[in-house]
């Protein structure tokens, strides 16, 4: 078995070789039967009928035509046609020169197009069997004739086949490669969307509290000597803020050590039933802010729920590290229609230079959120003097669109 498989490696890395093989096949055959009578008085008779030069000749030289029928199969096919038409008119005894014209066929036939092995087939069909029956040495209907037409069709048919064939394993191979390829970008955008998501998650929870562990560092250093109370109390603030950091941490690294879904949550989801508590902070924190709610209690989808909770957020993130001393912040919170609006607006003299412009990740990332859920968000300098967020949130998204309120 391995002498097989050697040698057809070495066929298939070698073609000339085998046409080679082929042809000598072929030119053994064909003189073999040039030599043999079927009629004879005990069945074949060999040697009873020796060709002559000329029918030696054209099986020699057709033969040695079908080494090159793969470089030029068409060339090889008019060659071996004229030599099987020169021995269909002259050749008496009948040499099989037929033979050569049917392999050159069939290697037309799978290595074109349908319709050109239509032309080309039915041309040589015709020229040789219309050949044979007016100009050559047997009558008309004798059977050498007619199996001009068999031979010449079973060629060209099985040439196609082979060449459909072909065609349909190539076309699966394709299909299978490119169905590769898609799961592998399937899995690369997946991969990027599941990092751009985590690094999303962290910064919205490190921002938050380390920008109020900062601002109440700042209250520590500057009254500790003159009102150690208030700095007790900016410490107790700091305290809280690092055990929420690190509780949202823990949380969110161990979602994601999780291989599925948590049978339960480990603690409440971020969402906007959470926006006092989140006031509250920045209100320890020095920046006063005022909530205003109209959206009738209306039940939001997870998704939607934390992407309102971290834009609120991130913009009282900004307001409290760039809107500068004495500013003040406004969240509203409005249903309207299919929508949920979130406005955050600030008063600070620093908002239009530090928040728009300041190379952080903040905007960036309550955008890809908001345009994640189809939603649509805007930011920017208010007249007057500071900044503000503005997101519009479909209540039903589009991955959760079967939910309805209620």
């Amino acid at each position: 078995m391995s002498t097989l498989r050697r040698a057809r490696y070495q066929f298939k890395a070698h073609p000339l070789t085998l046409d080679a093989v082929i042809a000598a096949a072929v030119l053994l055959c064909m003189i073999s039967s040039a030599f043999a009578a079927p009629d004879g008085d005990h069945g074949v008779d060999w040697g009873a009928r020796p060709p002559n030069a000329l029918s030696l000749l054209l099986m020699v030289l057709a033969a040695a035509a079908l080494v090159l029928r793969r470089r030029s199969a068409l060339a090889v096919l008019a060659f071996t046609g004229v030599l099987a038409l020169v021995e269909c008119v002259t050749g008496d005894p009948r040499a099989p020169v037929a033979m050569t014209t049917v392999i050159a066929l069939y290697t037309v036939a799978s290595t074109t197009d349908r319709a050109t092995t239509w032309r080309v087939g039915l041309l040589a069909m015709t020229v040789l069997t219309v050949a044979a029956m007016a100009a050559g040495p047997l009558p008309w209907y004798a059977q050498e004739n007619i199996a001009l037409v068999a031979w010449t069709g079973i060629g060209a048919t099985a040439g196609d086949a082979v060449r459909s064939h072909r065609a349909y394993v190539q076309a699966i191979r394709e299909r299978a490669e490119r169905a590769e390829r898609t799961r592998e970008e399937e899995a690369r955008r997946r991969v990027a969307e599941e990092r751009l998501r985590i690094a999303r998650e962290l910064h919205d929870v490190v921002a938050h509290h380390i920008a109020l562990v900062n601002v109440q560092a700042g209250v520590v250093a500057h009254v500790m000597d003159r009102r150690p109370d208030q700095a007790k109390e900016a410490l107790a603030h700091v305290r809280e803020a690092s055990r929420s950091a690190l509780d949202e941490l823990r949380a969110t690294v161990g979602l994601l050590r999780q291989s599925d879904d948590p049978a339960a949550p480990t603690e409440p989801a971020s969402g906007l039933g959470r926006l006092d508590e989140l006031a509250g902070t920045f209100r320890n924190a020095g920046l006063p802010v005022q909530v205003a709610r109209a959206d009738q209690d209306t039940e939001l989808p997870a998704a939607v729920d934390l992407a309102a909770y971290r834009i609120v957020q991130e913009a009282l993130t900004n307001a409290q590290k760039h809107a500068g001393t004495g500013a003040k912040a406004e969240v509203s919170v409005v249903r309207v229609g299919p929508n949920i609006e979130v406005s955050v607006l600030d008063d600070g003299a620093g908002a239009t230079g530090a928040t728009g412009t300041g190379g952080g990740h903040g905007l960036l990332g309550m955008r890809e959120r908001v345009t994640a859920l189809g939603g649509t968000l805007t930011t920017g300098p208010r007249y007057g003097g500071g900044f503000r967020v503005h997101a519009i949130l479909p209540v039903q998204t589009r991955a959760g669109a079967e939910r309805k309120p209620e």
